[in-house]
């Protein structure tokens, strides 16, 4: 199953609205197939696995991120092609989430004559596709608040300047995030302060860029093609509030947008955080201290009363890139 979702993990921000997933058949212990779904419309893993096997696919195992799609879409269903194949186990590691079709694969596999074995590796296959798990459920994109701060605390000094706060290895790791979305946001002041592309840069005529939005009460269409480079859409948002926020969200689903990036500034964070939008944080922390009363803070907003109105995170993981740290968490909701 590691082999399957090292395999989903080589069509990174490629598949969406579809979800990654890979599959690999194996027979005597030996991987006889290996397939991984590259881009929407185009065959699903299970199917490019069974290719690769060939007849050899007789009797062998699959094992796949996810489970087997079982209705017609722009392709067939994987359920006939699994049982044509004439596979013997089938290892699922997430169960489809959308209720329509949540086990209906396994069923059609077992009343094949297939043994099913679920939650293999399940952590692992969630974490893979919870942007696509958020959207099929809800309707709304996953939300992910990026954000670079220093060891105390700051994004900028007290005129706007940010370049750079973390170093080469972190900025890569943005770019790899911004593969992943399907539209970056920023707020006016990012926008004004750093001119930010919002683009993915590091891959050579990356195809799918995100859609860049920037919420703001003032900024033009005409301002925002002064501030940011061209090439993709660019768009301007005005939000407050929770209704605002979750009407924007469902607009943006209806649309296909899995997936959105927000990378500040301070507060933009504190907008989205208060409204209980954010899925998931991650800050990235460079080991310098700014100082500086008037140096603009990771997360603003209106000043809170007691700690208790702290946003706890859970899941916490840390991660070093370079020199800097990079902590990710879930908003305990």
């Amino acid at each position: 199953m590691l082999e399957a979702i090292a395999l989903a993990k080589k069509a990174w921000g490629q598949t969406s609205p579809n979800p990654l997933v890979g599959a690999v058949i194996v027979k005597d212990g030996i991987i006889i197939g290996r397939g991984y779904h590259h881009c929407a419309g185009e065959a699903h893993a299970e199917v490019n696995a069974l290719k690769d096997a060939g007849d050899d696919a007789c009797g062998a195992d699959i094992y796949v991120t996810l489970e087997p799609c079982s209705t017609s879409g722009r392709t067939p269903p994987c359920t006939a092609a699994i049982i044509n194949a004439k596979i013997k186990t089938a290892y699922i590691g997430s169960v489809d989430p959308n209720p329509v079709h949540s086990g209906k694969a396994v069923k059609l596999l077992q009343d094949a004559g297939i043994r099913i074995i679920c939650d293999v590796e399940k952590a692992a296959c969630d974490q893979l596709n919870e942007a696509f798990f958020t959207w099929i459920t809800t309707g709304k994109p996953f939300v992910l608040l990026k954000m670079a701060m220093t060891l105390d605390g700051k994004i900028a000094t007290a005129d706007g300047n940010s370049q750079w706060i973390t170093g080469a290895v972190a900025r890569e790791r943005v770019q790899y995030l911004r593969q992943w979305s399907d539209a970056v946001m920023v707020g006016g002041n990012t926008a004004r302060a750093d001119h930010p592309s919002l683009t993915v840069r590091n891959v050579e005529s990356w195809a799918p860029q995100p859609r860049r939005i920037i919420v703001s009460n003032s900024l033009s269409k005409d301002n925002l093609e002064q501030l940011l480079p061209m090439g993709g859409v660019i768009e301007t948002v005005a939000l407050s509030g929770i209704s605002d926020w979750e009407c924007y969200l469902k607009q943006l689903g209806g649309t296909g947008i899995t997936a959105l990036l927000i990378e500040g500034g301070g507060e933009l964070a504190a907008e989205v955080i208060a409204s209980g939008v954010v899925d998931k944080i991650e800050f990235h922390i460079a080991m310098k201290i700014l100082g500086g009363r008037d140096s603009r803070s990771v997360v603003g907003g209106i000043n809170p009363l007691t700690l208790s109105e702290a946003v706890q995170l859970k899941d916490i993981k840390t991660e070093y890139l370079g020199d800097d740290l990079a902590i990710s968490g879930y908003p305990a909701k």
